[in-house]
């Protein structure tokens, strides 16, 4: 059986992402928003923050590309909002990921949207990428998955073959990653590795680095933001995670009978 992740329902631990709005082609402005409901179906609106915002929003099409991270505002009513505009038609997954006030972890809720429009070329990172063009930085990453075990990850930003040591802390830290299984998307929470080198500084980099466990097998969306002169970028990536050197010994991949593995689909 495929490990369950976050980010695969539109509710979790009595919580609903509910009222979706958001603009029906690609190229029309509008706004974006919706509402967390809980239990009795009353709109959440005391959230404790996480990683200094309390709620990231993901928005990602189906296929890997046009990737966005945003933070919503939360109104009087208990409605989530922020101004849209498509760049690009396709079908898109949008993840919020939150705390509730009291709540002991952080939910990850999932809904779609269909956007109407011109299909443009995709920008999905190539599978096996290690470096990538983030505006005028080059980001080359290095650490290997492997799944169900802790894996370290280095993300080296450089500029014109430099690197960059003006990194600023960003949701406190020298970047913050999205994962996402290829496939089915499912939402993997990463953790940055230099919190506590981020207080009070703006000379961060050129490493940025965060420790993350996927759970099955195959193909990973990365997507780092990182923040100089005031401006978050995002360099984006597809890795494969192995199966773990242990669970491997332990299938066996000799000459025994029954050699066929669930594809964990």
């Amino acid at each position: 059986m495929p490990h369950e992740v976050p980010g695969l329902s539109i509710e979790a631990d009595g919580y609903r992402l509910a009222d979706l709005h958001a603009p029906a082609e690609a190229g029309s402005a509008e706004s974006l928003h919706f509402r967390i409901l809980d239990s009795e179906g009353d709109a959440l609106t005391d959230f404790d923050e996480t990683h200094e915002r309390p709620l990231h929003l993901i928005v990602v099409r189906s296929d890997g590309a046009q990737f966005r991270h945003v933070h919503p505002e939360l109104e009087d009513d208990g409605h989530w909002s922020i101004p849209w505009e498509w760049e690009a038609a396709g079908t898109y997954r949008l993840f919020a990921d939150f705390r509730p006030t009291g709540h002991d972890e952080t939910l990850t809720l999932t809904t779609t949207a269909s956007v109407n429009g011109l299909v443009a070329p995709t920008d999905a990172p190539a599978p096996g990428s290690r470096v990538a063009e983030a505006g005028p930085f080059t980001v080359e990453l290095t650490g290997d998955l492997a799944a169900g075990a802790e894996a370290e990850l280095e993300f080296t930003v450089r500029r014109d073959g430099r690197p960059v040591t003006t990194i600023e802390p960003y949701l406190g830290a020298a970047g913050h990653l999205v994962m996402l299984r290829a496939g089915d998307l499912g939402y993997l929470h990463a953790h940055p590795l230099d919190e506590a080198e981020t207080a009070g500084a703006s000379d961060l980099g050129p490493d940025i680095r965060f420790a993350a466990t996927p759970p099955t097998e195959g193909d990973y969306l990365l997507y780092v933001d990182f923040k100089v002169d005031g401006q978050v970028h995002t360099a984006a990536f597809a890795v494969d995670a192995a199966l773990a050197a242990a669970e491997s010994a332990a299938h066996g991949d000799g000459d025994g009978d029954g050699g066929e593995h669930a594809d964990g689909h």
